[in-house]
């Protein structure tokens, strides 16, 4: 997620140029066609283009709010995660009174979280990190689960027979709060947490399961494809024909003007055309990369962040040295 204080304007240009190439050439076309060929009959009426784009903004207005609600109830999420988690590690370190059963607890919630973090990074076909307006923005930010294989990080969490039985396991963290669970029970037949202490535990464990579920939704249901389809097409179609709306409009100035520019003013709608149909593209192209909030785009959820953070703590409310969590920072450009 960028955290800076704004994307400047030109790594707004630089991002979204393959868009303006684009808008140059649907802009060009029409003019040269009608300066050089009189091809009179390409002007479309002016009243026409607006209804369209108005239309079309109504359709972008609706995606893009839908898209920001998607990524700010997916933040909203991973914040109650991270309070829960800290609220974890209180309760594994104060209610239980051994300090190794604390210490596994608390790992074992660690693998979760990181089980569940690697979970949401794996590449969904509806995503658009892969495009290429995207992914030629990678070198200004990394993603830590594309670093390293989960294979390599749960032995630091978990026992070798556990790490066995989690990597072979449909659903990785699925399975560790599962295994969580079990834990949990044998503890309390074996006396080491009183009844109040267990339901607690279990109680919390219920709640991980609810936020997991609620952030697989968002990875594994996209923004419904109907209405992203939609919103592509109006967009295209009506940057495809505002320059030939614009064509007469344009053309009757040079009754107003001399010099050089007469008899030239219809080249005038080239630049405008591109400049009101890049808003356009643009705020398509922000709704696109802001639908999937776990995809690992620069403006992701910073899980990856939040679950070093995380980690952090927990292993401070155990006594034990934690690393900068700045090492596994998701910020963007």
């Amino acid at each position: 997620m960028h955290l800076g204080k704004s994307y400047k304007l030109l790594e707004f240009l630089i991002w979204t140029r393959r868009q303006i190439y684009g808008l140059l050439i649907c802009g060009s076309v029409p003019v040269v066609l009608y300066k050089f060929f009189a091809f009179t009959w390409l002007s479309v009426p002016l009243t026409i283009v607006v209804l369209l784009g108005t239309a079309t903004s109504f359709i972008v207005g609706f995606k893009n709010v839908q898209t920001y609600n998607r990524a700010m109830e997916a933040l909203d999420i991973w914040i109650d995660i991270l309070s829960g988690s800290r609220r974890w590690g209180q309760i594994a370190r104060d209610l239980v009174n051994d300090e190794e059963i604390s210490r596994k607890l608390v790992y074992r919630h660690i693998a979760w979280l990181t089980a569940l973090r690697y979970e949401l990074r794996r590449p969904r076909v509806w995503e658009s990190t892969s495009k290429r307006f995207n992914a030629e923005y990678r070198r200004f930010y990394r993603v830590p689960e594309w670093e390293r294989d989960i294979d390599e990080l749960l032995p630091e969490y978990l026992s070798p027979a556990e790490t066995v039985q989690a990597l072979s396991s449909i659903s990785i963290p699925t399975f560790v709060l599962s295994l969580q669970g079990a834990s949990l029970k044998m503890l309390h037949m074996a006396g080491h947490l009183n009844s109040n202490f267990y339901i607690e535990l279990q109680r919390a464990v219920g709640d991980f399961i609810d936020l997991q579920s609620r952030s697989e939704r968002f990875k594994n249901f996209p923004y419904p494809r109907q209405y992203a389809t939609v919103s592509s097409l109006f967009v295209r179609f009506f940057c495809l024909l505002f320059p030939f709306g614009l064509l007469h409009e344009f053309d009757k100035l040079n009754d107003g003007v001399s010099g050089f520019m007469h008899g030239n003013m219809v080249w005038l709608v080239v630049p405008c055309s591109v400049a009101v149909s890049w808003m356009y593209t643009s705020l398509e192209q922000v709704g696109e990369s802001t639908e999937n909030p776990f995809e690992g785009g620069a403006n992701d959820v910073p899980i990856s962040t939040l679950c070093s953070i995380i980690e952090r703590d927990l292993k401070e409310m155990l006594g034990e040295h934690a690393g900068d969590p700045s090492s596994q920072t998701i910020i963007a450009l």
